[in-house]
């Protein structure tokens, strides 16, 4: 079993569909894990590594982040920071179910769930101020009831209408439910996101969505925010990451299972989509992650 894989965390929402956390650092919760739950998470303290999926990128204290079901993720102090903190971390899990159905009762809260759908693959809320998200989770978790549930709301809401959402991990994307031209787009993301290793061209997943290749190109920009050409890069790529540190493999190789013709057009394609090179990725990757996490299991 990869020393990457994360373990999967059960979230008992039995007497409250909210859960509230507060913890420190160092602390055993902070681990490569997942869970079914969203997860709104607040870096109160420290700087560091934050993994989701397969991002990797620097945190520092302020930082909100909103993580989707089952993606997994962690936020790793540098440990030139050894001075342990009482509070790191403020989070808040919920269900899918929970949001979905105070939607289908308020229909104008429905926008809400675009939130949720950009979740799927992380978000780094940018420029969020640090002072109100730490209000909202401290009104969160000072209330009680369906005082708790309006406050809870209240933040999303804010989430929700604030501009500057940045998206982490290319591995996991979910689209819009709606339009024809959303169906037939999906279409060839599902097909592509299981088939990314073949060589397809803009004219041939045109012909698949039985639309021209103008056409094509303009809705796929429009509904995934990316050409064609560059949304199968970044899926491919996405599942370079995970071979890169779950496996042992030549870089050489995993371009190719990848679907990439050659290296130095991998390199040129992972430079740009992760900020770093392959090779750097999977040492960051094993130094920082793997090690905290066999750091875990034995104390």
């Amino acid at each position: 079993m990869s020393a990457m894989k994360p373990q999967i965390e059960k979230v008992d929402r039995s007497t409250r569909s909210i859960r509230y956390i507060e913890h420190g650092w160092p602390t055993k919760l902070c681990r490569w894990h997942a869970h079914e739950e969203y997860e709104l998470h607040l870096i109160v303290k420290t700087r560091g590594k934050a993994f989701v999926g397969d991002y990797i990128g620097d945190f520092v204290a302020g930082d909100l982040f909103m993580t989707g079901p089952n993606l997994p993720h962690n936020w790793i102090t540098y440990q030139a920071e050894s001075e342990p903190v009482s509070v790191r971390d403020m989070l808040i899990q919920f269900s899918h179910e929970s949001v979905a159905k105070l939607a289908e009762g308020f229909p104008e809260f429905s926008q809400v769930l675009q939130l949720l759908n950009l979740a799927q693959s992380g978000i780094h809320f940018e420029g969020f101020n640090s002072t109100f998200a730490r209000g909202h989770m401290e009104s969160i978790r000072d209330n009680q009831g369906a005082e708790r549930i309006l406050a809870f709301v209240r933040f999303l809401v804010r989430l929700h209408e604030h501009t500057e959402k940045k998206t982490l991990s290319v591995s996991k994307i979910s689209l819009p439910d709606g339009a024809s031209k959303h169906a037939r787009i999906a279409a060839i993301v599902d097909h592509i996101s299981t088939n990314f290793s073949q060589g397809y061209s803009v004219a041939q997943a045109a012909e698949m969505a039985n639309m021209t290749e103008i056409t094509f190109s303009r809705n796929f920009a429009t509904v995934t925010g990316h050409s064609f050409v560059d949304f199968l890069n970044r899926i491919r790529i996405g599942h370079a990451c995970g071979m890169l540190y779950a496996c042992d493999d030549q870089i050489t190789s995993i371009a190719q299972k990848a679907g990439f013709k050659n290296l130095a057009n991998f390199n040129r394609h992972f430079q740009k989509v992760k900020g770093m090179t392959p090779s750097q990725y999977r040492e960051i990757a094993r130094k920082d992650l793997v090690s905290n996490q066999q750091n875990f299991y034995e104390n």
